[in-house]
């Protein structure tokens, strides 16, 4: 049987993915309403804990994401006209299975409210077929990794009680564990609090982002980006490290930068004679860094300064230069790698990245939206009401653009992509919503960070190392936020005793839970940029966690040298901070070549593990060391140049 016949008819597809564009730009709006009703002088659709918007948003998310991708046109394509249908009907199946458990959601959260409620069987099997289906939505989505540690959380929520060890606990009852944690639970699980988190705070950010795009920015962020790096060893890959900077200064989520600069500047590297996997690796460390990027820098910077009562300005600030730092050392590695795969710096004729006059002027569509956000945010608005002023900044100043004044409609449908982005993404989301219940509720993270809290007491040294291995396990497939506030939290007065104050500490935690997401085996921004670049997804996070190494050892650094935080309450003394900031930059020099074993020329195994050495001894704050070390370094990066193999 032809192709033609075995597929599904064109305009079915095409039918389904505007449907798809038309729910998402709904549900974006309504979102966008709800996260910042006071500016439109319209109700709120409910608390931030609404039983009302979570599972309708939930449920649309569902729809989008199978009128976007339906299964039965994969199935189709692959085996045929009869597996094809059948895929169509597994599609039917679940949006279902999720129509009826979304609407007993609703029903039986707001009788919680009420009074109190006995879960029933059927509530159990409910919960049970929901979690089945967006388990397959997830394979489907994000692969298996993800899929497999939801489901071995699952079953050992169910079985606990046969594992070994520390792992034992009693497990619960079918019943009452499987409704309760699985779906019908208000502060965790998959329709809890973190989505709540996605709805309001993320949601904005990600249509931000592909407004962005839609409207012409993004592709003159792309140009201007390779203009300013075109004499660089390796330019599309330092462009994309500077669109990716620029675009999570504003967007603040790894995958939303992923998906907004990734389609673009990863298949230019991959052109330019970068291996794919390397590609996806250096999107993927450059857009995760956008958490760790001021102004925006992701919901869990907000939570940071309510939680040490500090203002987010103060925040941010004491952020900037470790980020510029990270994002310095994504630039060396590129340049060592570039240099060692012999890719040369050459003339851009691709004419879609030629830079015109138009590009300059797009970029206020860039940096206006940041400097009314950083207002806003200075002023006391909510990360919510900053990400919506911004928002329709963006909107107002797109008509700059004369593209958009000749197809203003664009704007529309760039909202109604940042829905269908978002629905792929509110997947991982729920199903991370699921681990973080079902592991809760056995109380195994609590008493895993606790014992790491009391075998941490011996030093300051051994205590940052288990939190940063505690934070980046509890990370893994994780938001950055719940792992955040795990480790912060419970760790938090083991570190404190060793003089850390309340901003060192809680950014220490905060560094490794956005570390987490290029850390193999559940690394959810490498996957994504595994997918768009066409690699193996764990060799893509393996060299994501090479090429963003530094990020690993940054917070090592500003903890003991708390001078390159600013505002640090330790105190600010321009010359510590020149001299520190100068050896650290050496210092990340010298370990970026060592890494890629490449300088002006190869290096040896001997070179590279004195480099290693050298480098790290920069970082250590005994002078008579530290200064030593750095001398090490400057002759080897010195000597190289001049042809000397040390």
């Amino acid at each position: 049987m032809s192709d033609q016949a075995a597929q599904p008819k064109a305009p079915f597809l095409r039918y389904a993915e505007y449907l798809a564009l038309l729910i998402g730009g709904v549900t974006a709006v309504i979102c966008i309403l709800n996260a910042a009703p006071g500016f439109f002088g319209l109700p709120t659709f409910g608390p931030l804990d609404s039983k009302q918007l979570k599972p309708a948003v939930f449920f649309a998310c569902i729809l989008v994401y199978v009128l976007s991708a339906p299964f039965g046109a994969q199935l189709g394509k692959r085996s045929g006209p009869v597996a094809g249908w059948a895929g169509y009907l597994v599609d039917v199946a679940v949006i279902a299975v999720t129509a009826v458990a979304c609407w007993q959601y609703y029903v039986i959260t707001t009788k919680i409210d009420d009074a109190i409620y006995f879960f029933s069987p059927q509530d159990a099997w409910i919960a049970t077929a929901v979690t089945i289906c967006v388990l397959f939505l997830c394979w489907r989505a994000w692969g298996l990794p993800l899929t497999v540690v939801a489901g071995v959380s699952a079953l050992y929520f169910f079985t606990s009680d046969h594992w070994p060890g520390f792992a034992q606990r009693s497990a619960p009852e079918f019943v009452e564990g499987a409704a309760l944690h699985l779906w019908f639970d208000l502060g965790l699980g998959m329709l809890g609090s973190i989505a709540s988190i996605m709805i309001l705070v993320v949601f904005v950010f990600i249509v931000f982002g592909q407004l962005l795009e839609g409207t012409g920015a993004g592709i003159s962020l792309i140009r201007v980006a390779f203009h300013l790096t075109r004499r660089l060893r390796g330019g599309p890959a330092h462009a994309a490290i500077v669109s990716s900077g620029l675009f999570g200064t504003m967007s603040g989520n790894a995958l939303a930068n992923v998906v907004g600069t990734g389609v673009l500047t990863i298949p230019m590297m991959k052109r330019s004679g970068f291996p794919p996997h390397f590609a996806g690796a250096v999107e993927a460390t450059a857009s995760s860094a956008g958490q760790i990027m001021p102004p925006v820098m992701g919901a869990a910077a907000f939570v940071l300064a309510d939680i040490i009562g500090m203002s987010y300005l103060s925040v941010i600030t004491a952020a900037l230069v470790p980020a510029l730092l990270y994002y310095f050392s994504l630039f060396a590695a590129v340049y060592f790698e570039s240099g060692r795969l012999d890719i040369k710096p050459e003339k851009i004729d691709d004419q879609n990245l030629q830079v015109t006059r138009q590009d300059v002027v797009n970029m206020i569509m860039i940096f206006g939206p940041v400097v009314v956000m950083v207002v806003a945010l200075n002023n006391g608005y909510s990360a919510a009401g900053g990400g919506v002023l911004a928002l329709i900044t963006t909107i107002v100043l797109s008509f700059v653009n004369p593209a958009i004044r000749q197809a203003p409609w664009n704007i529309l449908v760039a909202i109604g992509r940042g829905g269908q982005v978002f629905a792929k993404i509110f997947i991982a989301v729920a199903i991370i919503g699921l681990i973080v219940s079902v592991l809760g509720a056995t109380g195994l993270p609590t008493d895993f960070a606790n014992m790491v809290s009391r075998v941490g007491t011996n030093g300051l040294m051994v205590s940052l190392l288990i939190a940063m291995l505690a934070a980046l396990l509890l990370g893994m497939g994780m938001p950055t936020l719940p792992a955040y506030l795990t480790i912060a939290l419970v760790l938090g007065p083991t570190l404190r005793q060793f003089g850390l104050s309340d901003l060192s500490l809680h950014l220490f935690v905060l560094y490794y839970g956005v570390a987490s997401s290029i850390t193999p085996p559940v690394a959810i921004t490498a996957f994504a940029a595994a997918g768009i670049a066409g690699s193996p997804p764990i060799k893509t996070s393996l060299y994501a966690y090479r090429v963003g190494i530094v990020k690993f050892l940054v917070p090592f650094i500003f903890v003991y040298y708390p001078v390159l935080l600013i505002v640090d309450e330790s105190g600010f003394s321009a010359t510590d901070f020149v001299l520190t900031l100068v050896r650290v930059v050496v210092a990340i020099l010298t370990l970026s070549s060592a890494l890629a074993g490449f300088d002006a020329s190869r290096l040896s195994w001997p070179g590279i593990a004195l480099r290693i050495i050298a480098a790290l001894g920069c970082l250590i704050i005994v002078p008579q060391v530290h200064w030593i070390a750095f001398t090490v370094c400057v002759v080897l990066l010195v000597a190289n140049r001049l042809g000397m193999r040390v």
